[in-house]
């Protein structure tokens, strides 16, 4: 079989990672093109003496993959999915908060065979509640803990003037569901989106948000209540370059997809 043609939309701190780990070589898998502002003036990266890859705008990704992997600003998302998915292809999203604001991308998945596939990102039990959800669950609850520095920015904060730097001791900033935490913090709580499109929805995933200035990594405690299993889970992770995200997030982007080819698959 031929190698599956692999785009990356979006060079950051985990766009490279992605990169990094595609071009060192991964059996059945290509590092076609990655997908970037200005292709005529790439950013400067260390490919470790591999041939650089492609460098194209968003939208002209589609006609050098058979698919892309979105990490780039949520804003951007249908932009970087549509061709895609019109196409019949796969798109692999990591801002899977957006999704809830363009539900015609699953519908135009439908329409033309595309598939949109969430990774496990920056959290851990998705396949557990997954499972779960097959019967019946009666409540999920999560709380996220993050240093500071991630919050930077986040809309939420903003709109009420919260200046999280200046924080001596740990201060809870959002109570409320899951959808809206996505429109509030669309940078830093994906995670509680993935959680609740795995289990009941965005509107009964409830979640707490602490910005503290104590701790390291981001944590995340998962607590999922069904008539087959008690759940009861919790993640630290290490940050990448960019503060608002883990460094196991690109690395579970890269582990689903060994999936595509791989002749053993764990897990949902």
């Amino acid at each position: 079989m031929e190698d599956i043609r692999v785009g990356v939309a979006g060079f950051g701190a985990i766009g490279r990672s992605i990169a990094q780990h595609l071009a060192q070589g991964i059996e059945g898998l290509q590092l076609a093109a990655v997908g970037v502002r200005n292709p005529d003036a790439p950013p400067k990266f260390d490919w470790a003496g591999q041939e650089p890859p492609r460098f194209a705008l968003l939208d002209d990704l589609e006609q050098y993959c058979d698919i892309v992997v979105e990490c780039a600003p949520a804003a951007l998302l249908a932009r970087i999915a549509s061709p895609f998915l019109s196409a019949g292809k796969k798109v692999i999203s990591l801002s899977s908060g957006a999704l809830l604001a363009h539900p015609e991308l699953v519908d135009l998945a439908r329409a033309h065979g595309g598939q949109i596939l969430v990774p496990s990102g920056a959290i851990l039990g998705l396949d557990a509640i997954l499972g779960a959800a097959e019967g019946n669950i009666k409540s999920v609850k999560m709380v996220s803990r993050k240093p500071v520095k991630g919050f930077v920015g986040a809309p939420f904060l903003v709109e009420r003037n919260i200046d999280v730097l200046s924080l001596k001791e740990p201060m809870l900033i959002f109570s409320g569901t899951a959808r809206e935490a996505a429109a509030g913090f669309p940078a830093n709580l994906n995670v509680a989106v993935s959680v609740s499109l795995a289990g009941v929805g965005p509107d009964k995933t409830l979640l707490e948000v602490w910005a503290d200035p104590t701790l390291e990594r981001n944590t995340h405690h998962v607590q999922v209540v069904s008539d087959s299993a008690l759940l009861s889970m919790e993640i630290q992770n290490i940050p990448s370059d960019n503060p608002k995200t883990g460094r196991i997030t690109a690395q579970s982007v890269i582990a689903m997809l060994r999936k595509l080819r791989a002749p053993l698959s764990v897990g949902t």
